[in-house]
């Protein structure tokens, strides 16, 4: 029961009295809602400038905007007699009734900025109207003047400068010193509006700096606007998009801009939106657009986005945000939904190239970390049980990264500058999936091939090709490989010969394909690889004439056969030869690499002699094979000048068969060497060799089965195994 003494009724507290806060807090509160962070300052100083019809516009930043915000522009100014009201709350020369709202094409409207600008820092505006003989230059604080206007020397425009912003809220100082510089959110917003005002010229910089961060120059085209903001980089991978809605009887709009195309990457998305020419950020339009892009890049890349929309005034809502930092839309739903699929089916049309980065593998770094990792490893490990010690004979080095035990290391002087390209050249489609993969690709022939080779395959070889560790070239056909404490012999020709073929099915139907810089005539690749046969060696004159007749036959039937068959091997393969019989484009059968195009008239030739038309699996297996053979890394045609085969190069030979050239020694001067012809065999040499290392083995681990047969043909001999050469060593 209550208490109805006194006493008891004492308890209850009285209701808290509400009082009406005096100005200058409610100012500082409102002041805290429209100027958040120094950024803001400046995003309202540049709109404010552009408001003024500025050509202009220069921005100077100090400690991030909390010691000093200056914006300069060379607008029409502020009157002489506006000067005493310009701080003041909603003030402005924007508006003049509720009504103007829905009309509003200005950026600014309230009239809150300059003055919240007061109530949170020391406010100095210098000004000067055209006609005016001087100009004007008055300090604000709390929404008024300090003093009277002072007559200065001025340039046409407006400068504003305030210093010590949040000199009153000590929290919010503290917390932005603390935080990361706003520098580079000033230079993000200035960049995207130099982006989308092609016309006016902005800089920003930080205060004493020579050199400004943001320097961009009136355009007429959006695409320099932002290569000088963004780069060249970023402009090589935009399309153009425009999207219009004007057909609809409840909504107008127009969308014109710029996005990336599935070859961009980057980390983060940048998002540049102008709804009737104002700066803000719509949620809903970024998820959606955003969804779409997740389809085509990487998980870890974002798309570079410009888009500038245009409503009728009475369909924006501007009114919703303390910093006008988001607008309301009519038929926002609908017009999200038409721009989305507007990006999707421009971003499907263009899907067709695919450029993959490939990034270079700190070795030293790596192999710290390794070691650190192993030491606490160790360490964990060392409490709990006893540490089992390796034998000595297994002690081998076995990470493919580290350098220090391939062949090349301890061959000084012959270094070369393709050492210094990238340590990692792997391909990184394993399994690449295609938005609109090709039918061809069910075919039953194309899967019995496949199941011919998942079936025959080596599991001891397999396990050898994923786990080696590359050593180097023994010979012109043999690389030196390690597996555990065994070391072995490869034929680069067999193994790759059966990695193209193999990837020759695998991408049956879904080839990327690279264009030849000229048609090349089949007739004429035929002929070359006619003439190069044996048959036109060591004969007499009427055995080459009987043999050319036959040779021209030959020719005209396999012209016909591959123009016949060249939509069959386009669709599948590819190889795409157009009406008039030229060869056009090639396969892409491995990423990062291109074949040895002197070899490209005897693959036409094996293609014409070779392949079994009539039925479709063994057309399929010897057009694979023909692409396996020509892709496979033969030797170069140009003899290797290492060692004693530089005397191939001499201008002149006559004198080899007197003994003049003695081992390495040549008795002529090096101007008797072809130096051209020999700088090209260098090159094409130590291009191999280079390809081998980092494209054909570590495709190798990813890809090849190796069929049982390379286990007994030669492919790969055992030539040392660590635990017999110690017994041996052990004897001794």
């Amino acid at each position: 029961m209550d208490d109805p003494s006194p006493r008891g009724r004492e308890c209850i507290a009285d209701p808290p009295r509400i009082r009406r806060l005096e100005e200058s807090v409610v100012n500082r509160i409102a002041a805290g809602e429209v100027i958040q962070r120094p950024s803001s300052a400046v995003k309202e100083l540049v709109e404010n400038s552009l408001d003024a019809g500025a050509s202009t516009v220069s921005v100077t930043v100090k400690d991030g905007g909390l010691k000093l915000i200056q914006v300069s522009d060379d607008g029409h100014g502020i009157r002489f007699e506006d000067l005493p009201i310009l701080c003041e709350r909603h003030t402005t020369s924007k508006l003049s009734a509720y009504e103007d709202l829905q009309t509003i094409t200005s950026m600014g409207f309230r009239g809150e900025a300059l003055a919240s600008m007061t109530y949170v820092g020391h406010v100095a505006v210098t000004t000067i109207t055209e006609g005016q003989l001087h100009g004007y230059r008055v300090s604000y604080r709390d929404g008024v003047m300090e003093n009277e206007p002072k007559p200065c020397a001025a340039v046409k425009g407006t400068q504003v400068a305030v210093e010590n912003l949040f000199y009153n809220m000590l929290a919010r100082r503290k917390t932005l010193q603390n935080s990361n510089d706003d520098y580079p959110k000033i230079v993000d917003f200035i960049s995207r509006f130099a982006v989308h005002h092609i016309n006016v010229n902005f800089s920003c910089r930080k205060h004493g700096a020579n050199r400004a961060d943001v320097h961009s120059a009136s355009t007429s085209s959006r695409l320099d606007a932002i290569r000088n903001v963004y780069g060249a980089s970023v402009v090589r991978d935009l399309m153009e998009i425009e999207v219009s809605d004007e057909n609809a009887a409840d909504a107008i709009f127009k969308m014109d801009g710029y996005i990336s195309n599935a070859n961009y990457v980057a980390k983060k998305i940048t998002m540049i939106l102008f709804i009737n020419d104002r700066l803000v950020d719509c949620t809903a339009l970024k998820r959606a657009i955003e969804f779409v892009y997740s389809a085509t890049l990487p998980q870890a890349s974002k798309p570079f986005i410009y888009m500038s929309i245009k409503l009728p005034s009475e369909h924006v809502d501007v009114n919703i945000h303390p910093t006008k930092k988001e607008v309301s839309l009519l038929n926002q739903e609908r017009i999200i939904e038409t721009i989305k699929n507007a990006i999707e089916e421009k971003l499907m049309n263009s899907n067709t190239t695919r450029i993959f980065q490939t990034q270079a593998v700190n070795s030293s770094g790596l192999a710290q970390a390794i070691t650190e990792k192993d030491k606490v490893t160790d360490a964990s490990m060392g409490a709990g049980m006893k540490s089992q010690k390796i034998p000595v004979s297994q002690m081998v080095r076995t990470d493919p990264r580290n350098p220090s035990g391939r062949l090349h290391t301890y061959w000084h002087g012959q270094s070369s500058n393709l050492e210094k390209k990238s340590d990692l050249v792997s391909v990184r489609n394993v399994v690449r999936s295609r938005r609109n993969p090709k039918d061809s690709g069910d075919l039953s022939s194309r899967h019995e091939l496949l199941a011919e080779t998942e079936s025959s395959f080596h599991p001891g070889l397999l396990d050898i090709v994923k786990n080696c560790t590359y050593v180097g070239l023994a010979d012109e056909v043999f690389a030196l490989i390690q597996h555990n404490t065994r070391l072995y012999l490869v034929n680069v020709v067999n193994v790759s010969k059966e990695l193209m073929y193999q990837q020759a099915l695998c991408r049956f139907g879904n080839f990327n394909a690279m264009q030849l810089s000229e048609p090349a005539p089949l007739r004429e690749l035929l002929m070359m690889a006619l003439k190069d046969d044996e048959l036109m060696t060591n004969e007499n004159d009427d055995q080459k004439l009987e043999i050319a007749e036959i040779l021209f036959i030959c020719l005209q039937v396999n012209t016909e056969i591959l123009k016949e068959n060249a939509e069959m091997i386009n669709e599948y393969f590819s190889i795409h030869v157009d009406q008039e019989g030229n060869l056009i484009r090639l396969p892409v059968v491995l990423d990062q690499y291109t074949p040895d195009m002197d070899r490209l008239p005897e693959f036409v030739l094996t293609l014409g002699n070779d392949v079994t038309w009539d039925d479709e699996k063994e057309c399929f297996r010897t057009v694979a094979a023909a692409i396996g053979n020509f892709y496979a890394l033969h030797p170069p045609i140009l003899p290797n000048p290492s060692g004693n085969g530089i005397h191939l190069y001499k201008k002149n030979k006559d004198h080899m068969a007197d003994g003049e050239y003695v081992g390495n020694d040549l008795t002529s001067d090096e101007n008797d060497v072809d130096q051209e012809l020999l700088a090209e065999a260098e090159a094409a040499w130590a291009q191999r060799e280079w390809t081998i290392q980092h494209v054909l083995f570590p495709s190798m681990r990813l890809f090849l089965k190796p069929p049982k047969s390379m286990a007994t043909d030669g492919t790969f001999v055992q030539v040392a195994s660590l635990e017999k050469l110690y017994r041996i060593f052990e004897r001794c």
